[in-house]
């Protein structure tokens, strides 16, 4: 029996025309779309309730973008392949697979060409997109169930990815699908609630620099009067950040603010690892330390942690599920 696909336009470099690249409107976009799917799989287009620039994307568009899949499924749609821009495709990617967990069968995708020429009356001579979308659908009816990111020939799990390239083709690194990784399973009901909060989910990742230590609690400082909802620490390293005890206390005094204070690493991938004497104050300080498979993976669980707890002392005690 044919699975049926619902493929969701979300905008990006895909949908663009013109020069400077502008997009072009969604209603006259998918019936050109329509005319390079493959003819032997049964594919229904549909518009996202969120299209713009993917640059400008943010947790609330994303979740949008999970609340509409939920309907979908509802209606007994279980395979999704979406178009997506490029910029944060991998926090878009990370975001669904933490929403929508074993849920669905999930293949995001983009291009780093447009599919029209200038003009938008014509597939473009030399583009990416068909070859990345007709990968994505055929990925989508043969993956496990899950969220994954399909790009140049790469189905990569979607909290792994990563964007490594500005401008070549193959511009997505991250785990492989046929690798197993220990992912997200469950999923969570997305309602217009959670859509509301999400407006104000404040997410701030500071990348340690090779300063001194009384720089650094300058800096850090700046964050006690307006101390942002979860404050990520990007380390060198496995994680190694060297403190003193007037930082820790900096640290401490805006997590007693009701913002998670987590530690991670620069390194886009391997685990973090305390075994280094430069990194035992994480022990004893109380600080989250990070258990995510990639930058936009630890910010999404940061905001799935925000949209499930209200305090703090909460995400400590369930960032470990």
């Amino acid at each position: 029996m044919m699975k049926k696909i619902a493929l969701i336009y979300m905008g990006g470099t895909f949908g663009c025309v013109g020069e400077p690249l502008a997009p072009m409107p969604a209603e006259k976009f998918i019936p050109l779309l329509q005319h390079v799917l493959p003819l032997q799989l049964d594919i229904e287009c549909f518009v996202s309730p969120v299209i713009k620039d993917s640059s400008a994307c943010t947790a609330e568009d994303w979740l949008r973008l999970t609340q509409f899949i939920q309907e979908l499924q509802q209606k007994q749609y279980q395979n999704f392949v979406i178009i997506h821009g490029t910029d944060t495709l991998s926090y878009a990617s990370a975001v669904l697979a933490n929403c929508l967990g074993h849920s669905a069968h999930v293949v995001l995708t983009g291009s780093q060409y447009p599919l029209l020429n200038v003009k938008g009356d014509d597939t473009r001579e030399f583009t990416d997109t068909i070859d990345n979308l007709n990968f994505a659908l055929e990925s989508v009816v043969k993956c496990a169930q899950g969220v994954y990111l399909a790009f140049h020939h790469r189905l990569i799990h979607a909290q792994t990815a990563l964007k490594r390239h500005t401008t070549e083709l193959d511009a997505f690194t991250g785990i492989e699908e046929n690798t197993p990784i220990y992912a997200n399973t469950d999923a969570i009901q997305v309602n217009d609630a959670l859509i509301a909060k999400a407006q104000d989910f404040n997410c701030v990742s500071l990348m340690w620099q090779p300063i001194s230590v009384d720089q650094q609690i300058e800096n850090l400082a700046l964050f006690l009067k307006n101390p942002p909802n979860a404050l990520i620490l990007q380390g060198f390293g496995t994680g190694n950040i060297v403190v003193n005890e007037k930082l820790i206390q900096v640290l401490q005094n805006i997590q007693a603010k009701n913002c998670a204070v987590i530690i991670t690493s620069q390194v886009p991938f391997g685990l973090l690892d305390q075994r280094y004497a430069v990194s035992e104050w994480i022990s004893h300080a109380k600080f989250l330390v990070s258990n995510s498979l990639s930058q936009a993976d630890l910010y999404a669980k940061a905001l799935k942690m925000y949209l499930k707890y209200d305090a703090v002392d909460q995400w400590h005690d369930h960032w470990k599920n």
